[in-house]
């Protein structure tokens, strides 16, 4: 039985997105009633985006699909002041071209998950650098300022965790949760907004919004979190060796991104096939349910499918095909990623610690290292046991690349250039 009336919260629900809501009986006969307005903030403080947001996103996404309006906001403005939850500095300030450069490259991403365009039912993208940018300082404090507790932000965990480690806290990002929850006091004047939604760790921020609103306008609005996301094994999810799983495909390649989720423990096969994909719930509970070595084929399943979602199907059917040639048939696939080497490296020799790092197989020296030790090693499929080894121009395949593999996984092409 169908624990909500309205089908948005009844898919968030079975899909497993919901954390907290702020009214839940309120927001579900809001959306029950007719169509409603959602949004979720992203600071463009990089050139891409990242696993832990594709949640956020899929949420606007099922949004959408269930009827209802989703706004993809921009944080041109925040981005200027840098988010300061849960961080142990601050972050790096960015100028206004590097912010535009990011939006503009972010912006890729959103248009192959939401449908954007004029109709009411179609998504839009805003800048909140649109107001933000445009206030009067004084004005903002006397009618803005006035409503917000230093006392209660200071209880904020993104806030107390900063300062019980003695670190500080400059007045600038304290800044940030005014400016935060402004976002959705604007938002519900031009647009109508009454959701907002984000990770677990926004909720103080959401929560800033609602209260906002509620003071300056008399509106009633809504929070909608979602769990922190972590592996069964207990890790967070979204990080490698070499960083975070972009999804952008200059910084993390299809093939990777491929890979990342085709390695997925087994017993978070399910939960991610329920939040990353679109199929239908009795087929993912069909998947869940293999077992054995079964369970492989739903991997490739669910790495296809969100592979689709971020970088379109070719990209996912190549990346299926590349690894399939890679493992199964023994195959060289030029199509593995790619790093180029200067011949001239080659020519004079090239080490192969720094050669695995380069290649993005291992983070460093010593894990390069450790993982020769360890046996873990292959170049050109034959294994590496000197950690002293020397790449050059003989080491180079007929197709003048060389092959590294880091385990039965990992594998990434040198090509000499």
């Amino acid at each position: 039985m169908a624990k909500y009336k309205s089908d948005f919260l009844n898919v968030l629900d079975q899909r497993g997105f919901i954390h907290q809501i702020s009214d839940p009986e309120g927001l579900d006969a809001l959306a029950a009633k007719g169509p409603i307005t959602g949004y979720v903030g992203y600071d463009a403080t990089a050139t891409s985006i990242h696993i832990g947001n594709l949640i956020s996103v899929t949420m606007l996404y099922w949004l959408q699909e269930t009827g209802h309006k989703a706004i993809s906001l921009m944080g041109g403005g925040t981005s200027m002041v840098g988010d300061p939850s849960f961080r142990d500095d601050q972050r790096k300030l960015l100028t206004v071209e590097q912010i535009a450069t990011n939006i503009a490259s972010i912006q890729k991403v959103y248009s192959r998950i939401l449908r954007y365009g004029d109709g009411p039912n179609d998504a839009i993208m805003v800048n909140n650098a649109d107001w933000l940018l445009k206030l009067n300082y004084v004005e903002f404090l006397r009618d803005v300022g006035r409503f917000f507790s230093v006392n209660r932000m200071l209880s904020f965990d993104s806030v107390k965790l900063r300062l019980d480690r003695e670190q500080s806290l400059s007045f600038l990002e304290f800044n940030y949760m005014i400016m935060q929850g402004y976002d959705f006091v604007e938002l519900n004047r031009r647009y109508g907004t009454v959701l907002q939604m984000g990770g677990s760790d926004q909720w103080g921020n959401i929560i800033n919004g609602v209260d906002l609103s509620h003071r300056m306008e008399g509106a009633q609005l809504y929070a909608l979190t979602t769990p922190l996301l972590t592996t069964a094994s207990g890790q967070k999810m979204g990080k490698t060796a070499s960083g975070a799983v972009w999804l952008n495909g200059d910084l993390f390649s299809p093939y990777d991104f491929w890979q990342y989720f085709r390695n997925t423990e087994d017993a978070d096969v399910g939960k991610f096939l329920r939040i990353f994909t679109r199929l239908p719930l009795a087929e993912i509970a069909r998947l869940e349910a293999l077992g054995g070595s079964e369970v492989n084929e739903a991997k490739k399943i669910l790495a296809t499918e969100i592979t689709a979602i971020v970088h379109g199907r070719d990209a996912a059917d190549q990346a299926a095909k590349t690894a399939a040639a890679t493992f199964e048939q023994g195959a060289l696939d030029l199509s593995l990623p790619t790093f180029d080497v200067p011949r001239a490296d080659l020519k004079t020799g090239l080490g192969i610690l720094a050669a695995l790092v380069q290649a993005g197989l291992a983070a460093s020296n010593g894990e390069a290292r450790r993982a020769i030790q360890g046996g873990a090693i292959r170049l050109n499929d034959q294994p590496v046991t000197d950690e002293r080894l020397t790449l050059t121009e003989a080491s180079l395949l007929p197709e003048g690349v060389l092959k590294l593999s880091s385990g039965k996984k990992k594998h990434a092409l040198l090509k000499a250039v």
